[in-house]
């Protein structure tokens, strides 16, 4: 049943709703629609946003529907050669509604979204094209947005540093991230499974080591997320749903590069990193966003929501516990009932307060909020094995 709902949720509201949003004049799609469903046609789109389109409806068209969503993901695929920089390399952070660069920033997270999203494309139809250029974007990553320490944040279109106030908060300005090394080891891993590329197997095993050495606080029990130049952190924070999403997007890496009889010290990371937010984080109406300096933000982001499901879901893969299989139809039942936006042709609100009231000003659509989080929740589970 579980199951059913899920997929029904992605064909009737999620995809749905990102079709919609096709821009036929100008290509890609739209970049921004408030809270209040009224799009802008001329808002800047932002590379993150088209490379998690292209992800979401290449995988969509691989496993339920290749003549029906098959050309979102080439619509999407076309204008991703906009972000390209033909003189330099690498994807700017956004173009203007028409095309042409906006924020030219070279942010290594979104060198990595991108080969994400490439590596589905190739997936899906084989085109050399979108695998050349997937290589293209790790040699660049590898080559223009790492020092010996690790990998850079924020880089200019010639790619010398400058301030990473994108992947920055809380007043702190970090010159490197979590998130940042979490989503190139993720696009590695995209990118190894449809090319088995010796490079990718080293840099990403490189990032999973990082993990255990750098980010993972096993007194604390999490990633921490913001650091200086050296690793060290610069905030107490505990981002409940990067824990939750790290735990089971770390293991599937692990599973792709590590040999299994080498798997215990990522194991049992991953599984202190889904307890701990579980534990400190997960209420039956939802998850809580993060605590810093003590003092925990009880929003329900939307994203967060959906990683808790996919964590729930790893946790009943790693464990076989039933009481994973519970909190999954307890997280579902609170999202099908806060988190979907009722109304007719929308899709999920962006973030809620505790007590369930909107917070207006976050838009339904904008260069983070995308199809990504719930769209490849959906897209995992909706053939799950979930003990039903």
């Amino acid at each position: 049943m579980l199951n059913k709902e899920i997929r029904a949720q992605l064909e009737q509201k999620i995809l749905p709703f990102w079709m919609n949003l096709k821009d036929a004049e100008y290509g890609g799609f739209y970049g921004f629609m408030d809270n209040h469903l009224i799009l802008n046609r001329t808002a800047d789109k932002g590379c993150i946003l088209n490379s998690r389109i292209l992800w979401t409806f290449s995988e969509a068209a691989r496993l339920l529907d290749g003549e029906k969503y098959t050309p979102f993901a080439k619509q999407a695929y076309r204008f991703l050669e906009r972000f390209t920089d033909p003189y330099n390399g690498g994807v700017y952070w956004s173009v203007t509604y028409d095309g042409k660069p906006a924020d030219t920033t070279k942010h290594t997270y979104c060198q990595a979204f991108a080969i994400y999203g490439l590596a589905a494309y190739y997936r899906l139809t084989g085109e050399q094209e979108a695998l050349d250029r997937a290589m293209d974007l790790f040699r660049t990553i590898e080559g223009r947005c790492r020092d010996e320490g690790g990998y850079l944040e924020a880089l200019k279109a010639d790619f010398l540093p400058e301030s990473n106030e994108k992947l920055s908060e809380n007043g702190v300005m970090a010159s490197r991230t979590m998130n940042t090394l979490l989503h190139v080891v993720e696009a590695y891993a995209e990118l190894y499974r449809v090319h088995p590329d010796g490079q990718v197997m080293v840099a990403a095993v490189e990032g999973l080591n990082q993990f255990l050495a750098q980010i993972y606080n096993p007194q604390k029990r999490r990633m921490e997320v913001f650091f200086d130049n050296d690793f060290r952190p610069l905030l107490d924070m505990q981002s409940y749903g990067h824990d939750i999403e790290g735990s089971w997007l770390i293991w599937d890496a692990v599973e792709t590069f590590i040999r299994p009889d080498g798997w215990e010290p990522w194991r049992k990371m991953c599984l202190d990193l889904l307890e701990s937010a579980t534990e400190r984080a997960f209420t039956d109406h939802g998850l809580h966003y993060e605590i810093v300096d003590g003092e925990v933000n009880t929003t329900r982001a939307w994203w967060p929501q959906a990683e808790a499901m996919l964590g729930f879901e790893f946790g009943w893969r790693m464990t076989k516990d039933p009481a994973w299989i519970s909190r999954m139809r307890t997280q579902w039942t609170y999202i099908c009932g806060h988190t979907v936006d009722p109304r007719e042709g929308s899709e999920w609100f962006n973030e809620l307060r505790e007590d369930g009231t909107l917070v207006e000003e976050k838009p339904i659509v904008e260069e983070w909020k995308c199809p990504y989080h719930n769209g490849r929740m959906c897209l995992r589970l909706m053939n799950a094995e979930l003990g039903e």
